[in-house]
């Protein structure tokens, strides 16, 4: 009997927290307020003013008229963009490849790389 009513508790706990940080979980729109915000903060620190009022204006329209469904299938549009830009890229290193130019070949590996790093960010990104 005891051991089932520590079970019992456990499961509760467990619950609760599960629903806990699911209440704490921010939504695309919450997320994308709070990359302006901190945006405005760096722009404060270097007393760019017009920085400010763009990011302000930004946050304004993003707290009026920001869906969280609009959000995500903006983000996978641009994951879609940034998977043809690598496709591109890994092309062009192809042809450099094939022309044997070390400079374009080099010039062309860096620019893949780059594409790469961009996707994962877009990729490891929650919305």
């Amino acid at each position: 009997m005891e051991g089932s009513y520590m079970k019992n508790r456990i499961v509760i706990a467990l619950a609760l927290v599960s629903l806990s940080a699911g209440a704490w979980a921010a939504s695309p729109c919450q997320e994308k307020a709070k990359d302006i915000q901190r945006e405005i903060s760096y722009a404060e620190k270097h007393h760019n003013q017009n920085r400010i009022n763009g990011l302000k204006k930004a946050l304004d329209e993003v707290n009026a008229h920001c869906s969280d469904r609009q959000v995500l299938a903006d983000h996978q549009k641009k994951i879609a963009r940034q998977k043809d830009e690598v496709a591109e890229r890994r092309q062009d290193l192809n042809e450099a490849k094939q022309k044997g130019d070390a400079d374009k070949i080099e010039k062309r590996e860096r620019k893949l790389r780059e594409a790469q790093d961009e996707l994962k960010a877009l990729e490891s990104r929650d919305y």
